[in-house]
């Protein structure tokens, strides 16, 4: 069951079936985090937060399924404001109020009871990219809090920062970007 719930809620084809149901991410309890070397001396860490996003799922027929994400350029989060500002620069993504990072998923392969990789298109810095996630269905039930129906993810990548025409400075600091997500979506009335 739980390899069906993960293959239905994170398959990829663009049309939706009438039986699938929309999910909405729940900002507030999802996060995407990344890291890389810094000059061999250390692993740099960072967020992203206030992204927002759908799964379209179909239980029955995963091949109706979706997932799209969207989260803003300059809601990265490193920890230290002089870091935030470079990257942000035409260093690195030349970001203005508004750009987006987004990810449309176009293709799954359940690898396990529960696990899938999820192929999808990662646009970033105006580039556009296929990427593969490693994901997880965390859970999906009732949640108890607002006894509404809810699913939990998780998933990972690696990426290059240079694919993405953000690779300045490598390879002192890394080029290679790992990448952890972790998700929760309710189910829309």
């Amino acid at each position: 069951m739980k390899t069906l719930l993960l293959a239905a809620a994170l398959s990829t084809t663009a049309s939706f079936a009438f039986a699938a149901e929309r999910y909405t991410l729940d900002s507030s309890h999802s996060q995407i985090l990344f890291s890389y070397n810094h000059l061999g001396f250390s692993t740099t860490w960072g967020m992203f937060s206030g992204f927002e996003g759908e799964i379209m799922f179909d239980q029955d027929n995963p091949d109706n399924s979706a997932v799209t994400v969207s989260m803003p350029t300059k809601s990265m989060f490193t920890g230290w404001e002089k870091r935030d500002g470079h990257f942000m620069s035409e260093d690195f993504f030349g970001a203005e109020d508004g750009d987006l990072i987004t990810f449309t998923s176009t293709d799954i392969e359940v690898t396990g009871d529960g696990t899938a990789n999820i192929t999808g298109d990662l646009t970033m810095n105006d580039v556009t990219k296929s990427v593969v996630l490693d994901a997880t269905l965390n859970q999906a039930g009732t949640n108890p809090l607002s006894n509404k129906e809810w699913a939990g993810f998780n998933a990972t990548t690696t990426l290059l920062r240079s694919d993405f025409g953000l690779g300045a400075f490598a390879p002192a600091v890394g080029d290679e970007v790992q990448v952890q997500i972790s998700i929760e979506a309710e189910k829309a009335e």
